[in-house]
């Protein structure tokens, strides 16, 4: 069936409605897609069908993976308070997401042509909220029945007041992101929602990790409080959905591009399979949102010493490096509790994770050539300048986790350190992506060999020394 024609006559006079506008926009886009609904759904299908196979199985594999005799056996009340410490971190993590998301975004065009139209804000972004809202309370859903899986709950009717639990919570989270999307600059509140969940994982892993190294355990409740959960969050997806409509005509543009601009460098990151192009991004806004520093001399010294210098006061004006290097101790040593098995690769993978939070410097300078020429010196006297911080900061933390780990032979912990530091700078040393090597067809499709080599030049040593230490650990 061809699309009745759309053209600049169809336009009705006077103002719009959003109604109006998005059935014309309807039009105008399908004389430009040859794809149907049937072609649409099916590719539904096969998403939610892949989704939903693959899950299944990586849940099992975990549920094995946990329950394996290899991995250690940790008291129930101990894996259940971390895993609630995971959750809530995970919770304030996601409300980062979404606020650093939107979550109500627009194409740059749709900003050109619609938004800065005198159309009803409201009615213009309401199918989107709808939509977004749906969207967030199926995906946490999911995820209950997910985490109930893993501790092993069978029970429909348990299962059932899980994914209603989550989607609850997920789509109170989302309406109140949107209230938070609508804020005048400068409120504190939504910060505090963030932070409060972080802080209370913190808390309670910081308690479980204490009262299990004086050799006790906290005791697991009775029941599950997924009905408890689910009561409080109706009440407050509610009120948060009610606050999100009122507050849809007051979501301006630039928080709607915003999000744009994250979502299009998470998806070229994806497709060009290049993730420094989002993390970029989000340093770039990062460094942006600093409007003032006081600028201080550097004590007096060569060259390399106002370098190192200078390194340094990067980590004082991006705390938050710090801080994530700090916390992956805690991590650390509440995965050594939970998965005694597993403490020496965590403590592998943790130290670079945490090492890697401080080569600010040294991919600023190996990305940059017009820097590394202001800067004089050779390439190799500057990036060995600016590997010392993650180097310093990498021994530090191997040293602080050391009571997590069976030690093993005296030369395995220094070459382990020592290869995490090697991985770490070949992470920030990576040359930008050269899109012009080999490819290998194979029978799921072309595969960019090439791309995947560049893009794990410092995890592919990461996976040596994690497979090394399983072996001799």
């Amino acid at each position: 069936m061809t699309a009745a024609p759309a053209t600049i006559a169809d336009t009705p006079a006077g103002v719009p409605t959003a109604r109006q506008v998005r059935t014309h926009l309807r039009k105008a886009r399908s004389r430009h897609h040859d794809h149907s609904l049937g072609d649409v759904l099916g590719d539904a299908y096969v998403m939610v069908l892949f989704v939903g196979m693959y899950g299944w199985f990586a849940i099992s594999a975990s549920r094995d993976l946990l329950d394996s005799p290899t991995v250690g056996r940790a008291e129930p009340g101990v894996r259940w308070w971390l895993a609630v410490a995971a959750l809530l971190a995970g919770a304030g993590l996601a409300w980062r997401g979404l606020r650093a998301l939107g979550p109500l975004l627009v194409t740059p065009a749709t900003q050109s042509w619609a938004t800065s139209a005198p159309i009803d804000r409201r009615a213009w972004l309401a199918p989107r909220f709808v939509l977004l809202m749906l969207g967030a309370a199926a995906g946490t859903a999911a995820l209950g029945v997910a985490v109930a899986a893993l501790g092993g709950v069978t029970d429909l009717s348990a299962l059932g007041w899980a994914a209603a639990a989550g989607a609850g919570w997920g789509a109170a989270a989302l309406a109140l992101s949107v209230v938070a999307q609508s804020s005048r600059s400068g409120r504190r509140w939504p910060t505090v929602v963030g932070a409060v969940p972080m802080v209370a994982a913190a808390v309670i892993t910081a308690l479980v990790v204490l009262v299990g190294r004086l050799g006790d355990g906290l005791s697991r409740p009775g029941t599950t409080p997924t009905v408890a959960l689910f009561a409080a969050a109706v009440p407050l997806a509610g009120v948060g959905m009610i606050l999100a409509v009122r507050a849809l005509p007051r979501v301006d543009r630039a928080t709607l591009t915003t999000g744009a601009q994250f979502a299009n460098a998470a998806a070229t990151a994806t497709i060009l399979l290049d993730p420094s192009l989002l993390a970029g991004l989000v340093e770039s806004r990062r460094w942006r949102r600093i409007g003032r520093v006081r600028s201080r001399r550097f004590r007096p010294g060569p060259g390399w010493w106002a370098l190192l210098q200078a390194d340094v006061r990067r980590l004082r004006r991006h705390p938050s490096a710090v801080l994530i290097w700090a916390a992956l101790i805690g991590v650390q040593y509440a995965a050594a509790l939970a998965l005694p098995g597993l403490a020496g690769a965590a403590q592998v993978v943790f130290a670079y994770l945490a090492a890697n939070r401080l080569t600010g410097g040294l991919r600023s300078v190996s990305r940059s050539p017009g820097l590394r020429r202001a800067l004089g010196g050779s390439d190799n006297l500057l990036r060995g300048i600016h590997v010392v911080v993650p180097a310093v900061g990498a021994g530090v933390w191997w040293l602080l986790t050391l009571p997590t780990v069976d030690p093993g032979p005296a030369w395995l912990a220094p070459t382990l350190a020592l290869g995490v530091v090697a991985a770490a700078f070949r992470a920030g040393t990576r040359p930008p992506i050269d899109y012009g090597g080999a490819t290998v067809n194979t029978p799921f499709g072309m595969i960019p060999v090439d791309l995947m080599r560049q893009g794990s030049r410092g995890p592919a040593l990461l996976a040596v020394l994690v497979l090394v230490q399983l072996f001799l650990g």
